[in-house]
């Protein structure tokens, strides 16, 4: 068995769906592919009723396969769906507040920075992990090369770690794995793989085994 600890990690964001159950579905079959790291779970317009039920299927299976679940927007579900930590979309204040609030009771992470200003503020709140990307941004088969200079830029300098957004192919994630962040977050190249979300999870995996740099010591 690969260990992954030393190379750059998958992270998957649910997607948006109609039927509650069919996504929490996807999402299981996606964790039977493989090594994933976390899972983020956006909250995509819901009001808190309905989200918090979604939190409450979805976080159990992503536990129960060894990841942590994510809480994108409303820390009060976080909470009640026992999810592991919580992104914070919005950066700056909220973010800082959310460290401040629930550290290290819970991962706290987030994004929002789309400059190094904007980044290195983030990162003086000393959160657990940097989100470079929208968690909607894979609008192209590539990940946007503004988040891949970011990233290589982050992960020169700082020692937080950081996520990085790939594209809508899987192949997306060589690139993001080569700038030396630790993460890298895909969602349609999962979900809507045409083998299948775990086959893409497997597909992912081998890809960053044989083509992602090691991270030293």
């Amino acid at each position: 068995m690969t260990t992954t600890e030393d190379r750059c990690r998958l992270v998957l964001i649910v997607p948006q769906a109609d039927d509650m159950q069919k996504q929490a579905k996807a999402v299981e079959e996606a964790l039977r592919g493989g090594d994933v790291a976390s899972v983020i779970i956006p909250q995509y317009g819901l009001d808190d009723g309905a989200f918090q039920k979604v939190a409450e299927l979805i976080v159990p299976l992503v536990q129960k396969s060894g990841a942590a679940a994510l809480i994108a927007g409303d820390s009060r579900v976080a909470g009640r769906a026992k999810a592991d930590g919580l992104h914070v979309t919005t950066g700056g204040e909220a973010l800082a507040e959310a460290v401040e609030k629930f550290t290290p009771k819970l991962i706290v992470g987030g994004g929002n920075a789309d400059d190094r200003h904007k980044a290195l503020e983030q990162g003086e709140a000393n959160p657990d992990y940097i989100f470079f990307g929208k968690l909607e941004g894979d609008i192209k088969p590539e990940a946007h090369p503004k988040n891949l200079a970011l990233g290589e830029w982050w992960a020169s300098m700082i020692e937080i770690p950081a996520i990085v957004m790939g594209g809508s192919d899987i192949a997306s994630v060589v690139p993001v794995a080569e700038t030396g962040v630790e993460f890298v977050a895909l969602r349609s190249a999962v979900f809507d793989h045409a083998a299948g979300p775990a086959q893409a999870v497997s597909e992912i995996n081998a890809l960053l085994d044989e083509k992602a740099p090691r991270f030293d010591g």
